[in-house]
């Protein structure tokens, strides 16, 4: 059996595929069909299993825990995703087959022989550092003394950077080298990041393009030379837009969605309100308690300027998102827009989580994460004098997020009108090539290539 690498590059289209030599020589190229949502978690859940969001039950990011009354964005359970893996699967056939897990999502629990996640360190005090879950516990130690302390923050957040997708591919390839597990998966998320802040058609795109093949192209290079199959696909593409859609504001100045107040801060209520949505990129999960309220709420969104469509029980089955966790309604942005999950009607009254990098308090994505406050002229100050309180073992708060999404420039979550705008495939194995791939294929693809006796 011949070892394969699957490099998730992030955001990867068919356009950016031709700033990037490297990554462009692995082999033959196709283009990959997209699910909906064309979300991270969707679309990983569909290409390791096969099945659609309708099936595996991962019909976002995240939603809402119908069952404990909350908006859960990035949980990390593997058993979330409510199908069997294609690591699984394969074992069927190759009992003994060894997989790892570098940094795609649903990590935690996962039947992986070797895991890696990112895992914050949260202090009783309510101080966060950086640091990642390893499985097993002693690879965090190894992993950490050769390439030191996991860069959380230039995963996510302001200072998001190449400096995170090239420790992982560091980690990726000491694993390949010192494990030789026989399928190996690596998530590169660095075109996420200036692609969602400047948009896809800019030099900032064809900069982070560049980065991404020198670090990509290096460890692909490493996997072939030491006699692995190299995948690379991406997840969706990131399209240009200029209007953020205040979803959940409409439903709360038309009564329906609840907030309650702490310290003068509001907070959304889901336990009561009628209505409200779960933003996530340029889709939204629109839950509504009433079922007599469905036409009401319905009829306000198509009104709504920046929503595309409405899908209801039967687009839901249409599109594959007929699954128990998907909301009543499911609304659709236009090409340009995205939805914000913000409900306060006034800034004065946000939760003091809104302005920090918070992912998984916040009810909804917020791409204003990647971006320091343009309008405060003192942010970087600021954050200085902030982590100087870090530094010195005292309370903090990062508040440096804006509260205009103005600045956003590149969303996804919607099918691409355009293939050259849509996730793409590359293979190094050219007996299982294609010109194009539907998503659910993905899983099969792996199987062929991985389960093909070496030659």
């Amino acid at each position: 059996m011949k070892p394969v690498l699957v490099v998730n590059i992030v955001g990867l289209t068919p356009k950016l595929l031709r700033h990037m030599p490297r990554v462009a020589s692995t082999g033959f190229s196709a283009t990959l069909g997209t699910v909906l949502p064309a979300l991270t978690c969707s679309a990983q859940a569909t290409y390791l299993t096969g099945k659609l969001p309708s099936e595996h039950g991962i019909v976002g990011n995240g939603w809402y825990f119908r069952d404990q009354g909350e908006v859960y964005l990035w949980r990390q359970h593997n058993r979330l995703i409510e199908a069997e893996k294609v690591w699984e699967t394969a074992r069927i056939h190759q009992p003994g087959l060894t997989a790892a897990n570098v940094c795609w999502w649903y990590a935690m629990g996962a039947t992986t022989d070797w895991t890696l996640t990112p895992r914050p360190i949260y202090y009783a005090d309510g101080k966060k550092d950086a640091d990642c879950y390893t499985r097993p516990a002693a690879l965090h130690d190894e992993l950490t003394g050769e390439l030191g302390p996991f860069p959380l923050f230039t995963y996510w957040g302001p200072t998001a950077s190449i400096i995170s997708s090239t420790w992982i591919a560091q980690a990726t390839r000491r694993l390949i080298g010192t494990r030789r597990p026989g399928l190996a998966l690596c998530y590169l998320p660095h075109l996420d990041y200036d692609l969602q802040r400047f948009g896809p058609d800019g030099p900032e795109a064809i900069r982070a393009a560049q980065e991404i093949d020198a670090v990509a192209g290096g460890l692909i290079d490493f996997a072939r030379e030491s006699g692995y199959t190299v995948v690379v696909l991406s997840e969706y593409g990131i399209t240009a837009v200029d209007r953020p859609v205040n979803i959940n504001r409409l439903l709360r100045r038309e009564g329906l969605l609840e907030v309650y107040t702490q310290a003068g801060m509001e907070y959304l209520d889901p336990w009561v309100s009628r209505a409200f949505a779960v933003a996530d990129h340029q889709l939204a999960h629109v839950y509504v308690q009433d079922e007599r309220d469905v036409p009401r709420v319905r009829e306000l969104l198509e009104a709504l300027p920046g929503v595309g469509e409405v899908l209801g029980e039967d687009g839901k089955k249409e599109h594959n998102l007929d699954h128990p966790r998907s909301g009543e309604l499911v609304a659709l942005a236009q090409k340009d827009s995205w939805f914000t999950y913000y409900y306060w009607l006034d800034d004065a009254r946000a939760p003091d989580f809104a302005r920090g990098v918070e992912i998984h308090r916040k009810p909804g994505y917020d791409p204003a994460e990647l971006f320091l406050d343009p309008h405060d002229r003192l942010v970087k100050a600021r954050a200085a004098l902030t982590l100087a309180r870090k530094f010195a073992g005292l309370r903090y708060a990062m508040k440096v997020v804006p509260l205009d999404p103005a600045p956003v420039r590149g969303s996804h979550g919607r099918a691409p009108s355009d293939p050259d705008d849509g996730p793409v495939l590359l293979c190094s194995d050219p007996s299982v090539a294609s010109t194009s791939f539907e998503a659910t294929a993905v899983r099969d693809l792996i199987l062929e290539v991985l389960l093909r006796p070496a030659r």
